[in-house]
């Protein structure tokens, strides 16, 4: 004890030297744990093992059977590589106030190891290789019940159409799109039109000024859905609106200045943000661990916009007969599709989608077109709807003579009457959501049938951002008009 009482000081028996020597390793540790924490946000996407299980989810979804190609052609699911870190997404954008229609698709390829991108959107007026009538891919989702089996089945004719299955999908429901916009601050973009669209029964109000500005997330909603003014806008109707063509290169150019500002370094700080829109608004089988590491590679690899090359699917016009609006309207009656270009198509899945080395044939894709004899036809040699597959036999019923109606198509792509404002069903084919869509009741055949008219086969004309459009079909053949 000392004077006061106290016990003395023992030494620690450790010399300065050492005592600063665990002082270090102490830091050390305490850096090592920062870095892995830090590493473990950034998982690379499997390419090894195939596609890998879907998130799980606080509800659980109905088992989905596997995909079942039946006769048509196997898409490429495997092969050597172009580059180590080359892959593939698809991107679908499902409207769940709209019935969950997935008119925004896209199929995206990131060579990561050599930054270099290519995002191409997918008409929703494509023609695909379906045992309906119906055959715009956008008609895909809701005739298998929507759900995972919709995604899967959509899924398929997308793979079916370049010729190979993507690596990975992300599905993304329209809310996502302003809640990401919210999440990083708001976007800076340049409206090209003055917007002014209302439709009540869609609850949908579009009113945008045109020029450059920073984009909230109810704004950039409102801009990536317009096609069109209203008839009596004060700032005219735009000769129609822009279109689906139109509508999807602003959707593209609205794409970049989203990755753009998500690549901002101040982004980081978001990151938490970000990840509860993913958390609430997106399905994909990747985790977001995946996407940051995509983040991640394009920050550290220099990607730049200049190295991300947008376009639209190449296409032309074509006008295929429908059996079934033809039966229900009581004359003979042609929709209105988008079929791709082969040899463009091809050239664009061999150079800057597919990530085999293996050189494609425009056998492998599964490419619908429409002959002169109004039959339909795929590069595959094979078309699931078997009575299409032949020249289509006309009613021959005199009313053409009668006044025609202006049919026009809702958003969901239901054929409405003017007169009545109803959707108009088609009867007696496969209805949405019913577990076979490939079976379709026999139609009767007229002893007699009328020689077929010739569909309008269209033209190929350019969009806007350069990339290959097409004008839809002339001649006989009606052509209904979407709305917005």
């Amino acid at each position: 004890m000392d004077g006061k009482g106290r016990p003395p000081k023992r030494r620690s028996g450790l010399t300065r030297g050492q005592k600063g020597l665990i002082a270090a390793a102490a830091v050390l540790a305490v850096a090592l744990a920062g870095v892995l924490a830090w590493q473990s946000l950034f998982v690379r996407p499997d390419l090894n093992t195939g596609k890998t299980e879907p998130q799980e989810t606080e509800e659980p979804t109905d088992p989905v059977e596997e995909i079942d190609w039946g006769e048509g052609t196997r898409p490429r699911s495997d092969g050597e590589r172009k580059s180590q870190d080359y892959y593939t997404v698809l991107i679908l954008g499902r409207d769940t106030g709209g019935g969950g229609n997935t008119d925004t698709m896209l199929l995206a390829s990131y060579d990561v190891t050599n930054q270099k991108a290519t995002v191409m959107s997918i008409p929703r007026d494509t023609m695909v290789n379906v045992s309906w009538d119906i055959k715009k891919i956008n008609s895909v989702y809701n005739t298998y019940g929507g759900g995972d089996r919709g995604i899967q089945a959509l899924y398929k004719e997308i793979s079916q159409l370049v010729g190979f299955e993507p690596d990975y999908q992300v599905i993304l429901e329209w809310e996502a799109v302003g809640k990401i916009v919210d999440a990083i601050g708001g976007v800076d973009f340049d409206v090209p039109y003055p917007m002014d669209y209302h439709d009540p029964a869609q609850n949908l109000v579009i009113e945008q000024a045109p020029g450059l500005r920073h984009l909230s997330g109810d704004d950039a909603m409102q801009v990536i859905r317009w096609r069109k003014n209203d008839k009596d806008s004060p700032y005219g109707y735009n000769k129609g609106g822009v279109g689906d063509a139109g509508r999807m290169e602003l959707q593209q150019n609205f794409l970049k200045a989203v990755i753009k500002e998500m690549m901002q370094p101040k982004n980081v700080l978001n990151i938490g943000k970000i990840a509860k829109v993913f958390e609430e608004s997106v399905e994909t089988d990747l985790s977001f661990q995946n996407i940051l590491w995509f983040g991640k590679r394009a920050f550290s690899g220099g990607l730049s916009m200049d190295d991300v090359n947008f376009m639209t699917m190449p296409y032309k016009g074509a006008a295929a007969y429908s059996r079934v609006y033809s039966k229900q309207l009581g004359k003979d009656f042609y929709l209105e599709y988008v079929v791709p270009i082969p040899g463009k198509l091809l050239d664009i899945v061999n150079n800057q989608l597919s990530p085999f080395k293996e050189i494609f044939t425009l056998s492998d894709l599964d490419i619908m077109s429409v002959n002169a004899d109004g039959s339909i036809s795929s590069t595959t040699g094979h078309v699931e709807d078997s009575k299409a597959a032949v020249p289509p036999t006309l009613m021959g019923s005199g009313k053409k003579d009668e006044p025609e109606k202006d049919y026009i198509t809702d958003e969901n792509g239901n054929l409405i009457d003017p007169d009545t404002g109803e959707i108009v069903s088609p009867p007696e084919e496969t209805e949405p959501g019913t577990e076979t869509p490939s079976e379709t009741p026999s139609e009767p055949t007229p002893e007699t049938p009328a020689t077929p008219e010739t569909p309008g086969t269209g033209t190929e004309t350019t969009d806007p951002s350069g990339s290959t459009g097409g004008e839809t079909g002339t001649g006989s053949p009606e052509t209904p008009d979407c709305q917005c």
